[in-house]
């Protein structure tokens, strides 16, 4: 049996409703009667929020921006980054010319944008962390170790489809200059 998502508003468990503002008197109610959401509850509509009115064509340049921004700040910024970028730079040609079939391709460049993905991820939460205290914290420490962790999966999971793919194309054309 599946249970039905809770509607916005929510039963009042007493009796006793409070009279609206400006009344003199309770009003008497069943278990069924409703109340609005207050501010702090988890169901009530998040607040109206100023940076996100933009829609269409606007959000999307505006995006734009802040992507571009944020490819200028992990490059100034983060050096793990600009290794990864370097290492982007050397793969991704080598990726267009080798000679495989299409899903290889798409699997060998692939690889290695994931690699440039977790990495900006991993600076984003570093940042965050960063932010909030420069403190040394067991939680803040672990948190960016499962950044890193995460860079290192993608990182081995790129290598490994480029050994798989690309290493025996690399060994026959080896042994033919042998």
């Amino acid at each position: 049996m599946t249970r039905a998502a809770k509607p916005p508003m929510r039963a009042r468990t007493s009796s006793v409703r409070r009279a609206p503002r400006g009344a003199l008197h309770s009003v008497e109610t069943d278990a069924t009667s409703i109340e609005p959401l207050g501010p702090d509850d988890p169901l009530a509509p998040l607040p109206f929020n100023p940076y996100k009115g933009n829609r269409g064509i606007t959000r999307a340049w505006h995006a734009l921006k802040n992507s571009l921004a944020g490819f200028q700040v992990a490059i100034r910024e983060e050096s793990a980054f600009r290794q990864e970028l370097t290492l982007a730079a050397i793969l991704v040609p080598c990726g267009l010319i080798v000679p495989v079939d299409p899903v290889s391709r798409v699997l060998l460049l692939g690889s290695v944008l994931l690699v440039l993905i977790v990495e900006l991820l991993n600076s984003s939460v570093e940042a965050a962390i960063d932010r909030i205290s420069l403190e040394r914290h067991e939680l803040s420490r672990r948190a960016k170790d499962l950044g890193s962790a995460a860079v290192m999966l993608a990182l081995g999971m790129c290598l490994m489809t480029w050994a798989l793919i690309a290493g025996p194309l690399v060994l026959h054309w080896v042994k033919s200059w042998l």
